[in-house]
Formats: C-alpha cells, sequence, structure tokens
C-alpha cells in the first residue's frame, strides 16, 4: 500500500528517555500507517553535507553526537540494518531528476535519526536508508530532492524527515513549565501550519520574509528542510495533517506532520 509521508520533530537527544505525549504519539505512529513499512528512508537534519548523501551501510552504528547529557544515553545503541538495494534505488531517482548525489557506506545513525526511530520501530527491525541535507540549497530545490522519491511510496517504503520546525537554541527558557508556548515560537509554528495545510508553497518557500518572528524561529535552515523534503515527497497528494505539537523551554517546537494521505 502506498505510504503516507513524515516530519518529526526530534528535540533534545533525550528524546529517547522521555515519557511525554509527543514519546506516546511516537510509540504508536508505526501502528497509524497503512501497513508495516517495508524500510524507511530517513532525512536527518544532523548530517549535513553540499552534495546529497545516501547511507549505503549493512547495519548502522549509532553515533552519540552531543555532549554533556546523562551516561544512559550513551549506552544506547540503534543498530538498524541498511538496505543496499533501496539505496540505489534512491540513487538512481535523484539521478534521474539531475540531483547530484553521493553513497556513503560509513555513516552511521546520528541521534536526529536513531532518537526518533528508537520509539517508533523499538526492535530495530525495518531497514533504514540514511540521507543528509544539504541546508544552503533553496526551499523549492528541497521540496524537488522529496518529490523525486515519491516512488518509493508504491513500495512501502516510508519517507521521512527530522527536525525542527522551531528550534533556536539560544532563545530557551529554562524556567517556561511544561507546554509552554512563547508567543513569538507558537506564531510561527501557526503561520507554517497553515501554509502546510493549504499546500501554500509559494509563501511556504518564501518562509524567511513571510512568517512572523522567521529569524527567530530558525536561525539556520538544517532543521527546517527536513520539513520541506518530507513534504515535497507527497506532492501528488498535497495533502497535510498536524498529529502532535508540543513545546520544551518554552520554545523547541516538537511537532509531527503527516503528509500524502489519499
Amino acid at each position: 500500500m502506498k505510504m503516507p509521508t513524515l516530519f518529526v520533530a526530534h528535540g533534545a537527544p533525550t528524546l529517547a528517555l522521555e515519557q511525554t505525549g509527543y514519546t506516546h504519539m511516537l510509540k504508536g505512529l508505526v501502528g497509524t500507517l497503512p501497513a508495516r513499512p517495508r524500510a524507511i528512508v530517513m532525512f536527518s537534519a544532523h548530517w549535513e553535507s553540499a552534495v546529497q548523501k545516501i547511507g549505503s551501510a549493512a547495519r548502522y552504528e549509532t553515533i552519540h553526537d552531543f555532549y554533556g547529557f546523562p551516561d544512559e544515553l550513551y549506552r544506547l545503541r540503534y543498530p538498524a540494518p541498511g538496505d543496499l538495494a533501496l539505496s540505489m534505488s534512491v540513487r538512481e531517482l535523484l539521478e534521474g531528476e539531475g540531483i547530484a548525489c553521493e553513497a556513503d557506506d560509513s555513516r552511521g545513525l546520528d541521534h536526529g535519526a536513531w532518537a526518533p526511530l528508537m520509539l517508533m520501530v523499538p526492535e530495530a527491525d525495518i531497514p533504514v536508508v540514511a540521507m543528509s541535507v544539504h541546508p544552503g540549497l533553496a526551499a523549492e530545490e528541497q521540496y524537488r530532492i522529496g518529490r523525486a522519491l515519491a516512488p518509493l511510496r508504491k513500495e512501502g517504503v516510508l519517507i521521512a524527515g527530522s527536525g525542527g520546525i522551531v528550534h533556536n537554541l539560544r532563545r530557551l527558557d529554562w524556567n517556561a513549565g511544561p507546554g509552554a508556548a512563547a508567543d513569538w515560537a507558537a506564531r510561527f509554528d501557526e503561520w507554517i501550519g497553515e501554509q502546510l495545510e493549504t499546500w501554500h508553497t509559494e509563501a511556504l518557500f518564501d518562509y524567511e520574509r513571510r512568517a512572523p518572528h522567521a529569524r527567530d524561529a530558525v536561525p539556520t535552515p538544517e532543521h527546517f528542510v527536513p520539513l520541506l523534503l518530507a513534504m515535497g515527497a507527497a506532492d501528488e497528494e498535497r495533502t497535510a495533517k498536524l498529529l502532535h505539537r508540543e513545546y520544551q523551554f518554552g520554545s523547541l517546537s516538537l511537532s509531527c506532520w503527516r503528509f500524502g494521505d489519499e
């Protein structure tokens, strides 16, 4: 059955250890899909590259790409298998659209990938193809990369982007109560949501000029890019549904969007 696509916020690395409404939703997310995915193509905000990279490891190492967190986090492992045939299919689809790309069999899964996957697929028994992001590309180009991979959805492949719609670590409010949202963060999040639900790509691609508080919400684009990639892969249906939204520290947005339901 044809898979929808997903955008998931990964928040802090401690996501994998937390018990919240958001993590509860992630734990049940695969069960809401039309079928269990045969594989997952996962774009992570924490793998940046100047050329689109395609993970091709036989089995992924777990990268602990963070410092100063509880020891328990560093003991976590997510040994997901790769899928070389799918990696090759991804490359063929991208190259067919004139998108430069390279295979990479040496990189493991960073926390942008394994933290949400550990909740979504705790057994690590669904093959993964890790994907980098190129933050320097225009929003239209990000969308085009996602759209190029859309045929995989008919093969039972789940395409997902992991990042954060509002992600500014310098604006975190460490004294904010649970679930409290700064006005500027909520306004940006809501504006983005309106563009997604109406599939207003013209406005969305120009979010830096049109969206309220865009510079505060997206000081650098790498965490926003996975949203555009996941959205582009659902261009045929152009449907968007917000599954969950909450905030940590006043402005760290934890949201999950589902695209492409027919």
